[in-house]
């Protein structure tokens, strides 16, 4: 068990990532570190979560995903650690892994407070590396999870949207936009008969199996990578061409 993963707003362009990794390097340097992505919005912790959800499943058993989207850094919201039959889940009590928790068997939630697992001294801007990465870097030496603080009955879940059958369709809506543009949404499984998905007031589509089955520029729905049904464009942004924005309505008939 020596693989973290890597999810944050911190991009590219300053020293956070590269001092996460230091912290985590400094306490086990034999750990492989894996960037899922650094270029979450910055405090956007639904696209965070999104993010997470629709990657952590692709990794071992007994990786630990570190999730730093933290606009209350400093704050009294609590660090936690949560441990499911698969993963170890690391980051701020906000709603940032309650996603990817929502599809795990959660074992058991810790509240980190032992400050003898973080890196000093601890600044109030940088959680990211001064208590997550190092945590996570001590789990991965076999830490206890019950020396870290006091055990959590709970933790802060972000409300999923529901897809709803209302009036013969199936009704959802979009929750992550894609760097390629593609509008994704919370529908996972449209039923075998459903061909359109429409926007309503901006775009009608069929549901095809891949791009390139309709002509360049012209809109399709996919179900796609992430297990979700998708529009797109064929070789353009779907979301700026047809204005798409999250919590936009989408529905399938």
């Amino acid at each position: 068990m020596n693989i973290i993963t890597l999810t944050t707003d911190f991009g590219a362009r300053d020293w956070f990532v590269g001092g996460m990794k230091g912290a985590i390097l400094s306490v086990h340097p034999q750990t492989v570190i894996v960037d899922i992505t650094h270029e979450i919005p910055p405090g956007d912790i639904r696209a965070g979560a999104f993010a997470l959800m629709a990657s952590c499943r692709c990794f071992p058993r007994n990786t630990v995903h570190v999730a730093v989207v933290d606009p209350g850094v400093g704050s009294a919201r609590a660090a936690i650690v949560v441990r499911t039959s698969d993963y170890y889940f690391v980051g701020p009590d906000n709603g940032v892994l309650s996603w990817a928790l929502a599809k795990e068997e959660v074992l058991e939630t810790w509240q980190v407070e032992n400050e003898a697992y973080f890196r000093q001294p601890i600044s109030r801007s940088f959680h990211g590396r001064d208590i997550f990465a190092p945590v996570a870097a001590h789990l991965t030496q076999r830490v206890l999870t019950s020396s870290l603080g006091r055990q959590l009955k709970d933790y802060t879940r972000l409300d999923w949207p529901q897809p709803q059958v209302v009036g013969g369709l199936l009704r959802g809506e979009i929750v992550y936009i894609d760097r390629f543009g593609n509008a994704i949404t919370n529908i996972e499984s449209p039923s075998q008969t459903a061909t359109t998905v429409r926007v309503p007031g901006k775009v009608d589509c069929a549901i095809k199996s891949f791009y390139q089955e309709v002509p360049t520029g012209q809109p399709l729905a996919i179900l796609g990578s992430a297990g979700y049904l998708e529009l797109s464009v064929n070789g353009a942004n779907a979301a700026q061409a047809f204005g798409l924005k999250l919590g936009d309505v989408v529905e399938v008939s």
